[in-house]
């Protein structure tokens, strides 16, 4: 039904159409063969190029997991993470083991890892794990006659995924589980953890030595008795602050164990499998042409993912920039993997876009190198430019490839639109 409030929208691109689909065939017409493009106005598709051939996504698959773990999961999903124990303490003392139980929490961290530098992009809206470990003190612990158990139980135990190109597993991405605290990261050592539960439990044991709780036994992984007494827990911020996380920083981590809770949440168990083919009908259940489609992973580091601008074009049109999608994206100039593209560019300010890249050596042999980028550009007064580049070629995520190509795709959607604004259209 129309609307007053949307007909200076429609008005506007009626009147601007023409002009901006002037504008956007030549920009289309100096992509390669091996990328593609689909640029939309509210929807309405302006141009694309390559629209239906599959491509690698790199993190642009992110976007798709995003939107399904959303629609799925729900914006106010929370994470817990719970310390238990095979009996309540007497007089203090946890006689036996100390379980921490991950229930799949991407974020969660000491409160020294956000501020470590240790990761390009620090981790936003973190869970406390000094916040659980302050909870058994608050239950009366001081002595823990066993060892700090890492359960990571609530997923497989399939710490990176296949398909990683050389030099990315434990750097880019893994080892993770349903328990892994900064990154498998533990204070005072330089490498991650081998095995993310081991980690966090070395990490959880670190913090209750340092608040006066004596530990007798090591870390290890295991899984809590199943009548086990719950004796602290903590919460992750809503899922809609997770996916922000997700998307604006590019995190690896997060997307994988998202993938995992679908499997969780759709009865299957949580593997990557399950999480994947969750997605995948889930597209389908919106119409996207899935037929083409392959997903691997959940980061979009495999070099087996394959994607085509139609099907991710539709999942961006599903939403829009004020939406849980659109307000976690990374903002051009400011914010992100995007705080320092388009810093004097006129989309500055304006632009929303995920980024995504895998370079992928040698050079001179496929698979080829990746550099995407896809989101929204919001029009004053209302309505959006909705866009998907995703570019493959032997070199094309060398800056001096594919900035010049960004660049003039911002051109080309800073022109939108031409003549009158939504703003100007608008009631006065």
């Amino acid at each position: 039904m129309m609307t007053f409030r949307r007909l200076p929208t429609i008005v506007s691109r009626d009147v601007n159409g023409a002009a901006f689909e002037a504008e956007v065939a030549p920009f289309l017409a100096t992509l390669n063969d091996r990328s593609c493009a689909v640029i939309a106005v509210d929807g309405e598709q302006v141009g694309g190029r390559n629209a239906d051939l599959a491509v690698i996504p790199a993190s642009n698959q992110k976007l798709l997991v995003a939107a399904v773990a959303l629609e799925r999961l729900g914006a106010d999903f929370t994470y817990t993470t719970t310390v238990e124990a095979a009996a309540p303490p007497v007089e203090g003392v946890v006689e036996g083991d100390l379980y921490l139980v991950g229930g799949g929490d991407p974020l969660l961290s000491s409160n020294w890892y956000p501020d470590s530098n240790l990761e390009r992009y620090p981790v936003t809206s973190p869970t406390s794990l000094d916040a659980l470990a302050d909870g058994v003190v608050a239950a009366g612990v001081t002595r823990v006659a066993g060892g700090v158990v890492g359960d990571g139980s609530r997923y497989d135990d399939e710490f990176f995924a296949p398909g990683w190109g050389v030099g990315v597993a434990g750097l880019e991405g893994g080892p993770y589980d349903a328990l892994m605290a900064n990154d498998a990261r533990v204070l005072g050592d330089d490498l991650r953890a081998n095995d993310p539960n081991v980690g966090a439990a070395r990490e959880f044991t670190r913090l209750l030595q340092e608040r006066g709780i004596v530990v007798d036994g090591g870390p290890s992984s295991g899984i809590a008795p199943p009548d086990a007494a719950e004796l602290a827990s903590v919460e992750s911020v809503p899922f809609s602050s997770v996916v922000a996380e997700m998307l604006g920083n590019s995190d690896n981590n997060t997307a994988e164990l998202v993938v995992k809770e679908l499997g969780v949440d759709s009865g299957a168990g949580g593997t990557r499998e399950a999480g994947l083919a969750v997605i995948r009908q889930e597209l389908a259940d919106w119409g996207v042409d899935v037929t083409p489609v392959v997903l691997s992973d959940g980061s979009g580091l495999s070099l087996d993912n394959r994607v085509t601008c139609a099907a991710l074009a539709a999942v961006v049109e599903r939403y829009d920039s004020d939406s849980a999608i659109g307000r976690a994206l990374p903002v051009a100039g400011q914010t992100g993997t995007l705080s320092d593209v388009f810093v004097d560019h006129a989309v500055a300010g304006r632009l929303l876009g995920k980024t995504g890249t895998l370079n992928n050596p040698p050079f001179n042999t496929d698979p080829p190198a990746v550099k995407a980028l896809s989101g929204y550009l919001p029009v004053d007064g209302g309505g959006e430019v909705e866009y998907v580049l995703i570019l493959n070629g032997p070199t094309i995520s060398d800056q001096s490839e594919y900035r010049p190509i960004w660049n003039q795709l911002a051109d080309t959607l800073a022109t939108y639109p031409a003549g009158p604004t939504p703003a100007d259209l608008g009631p006065r």
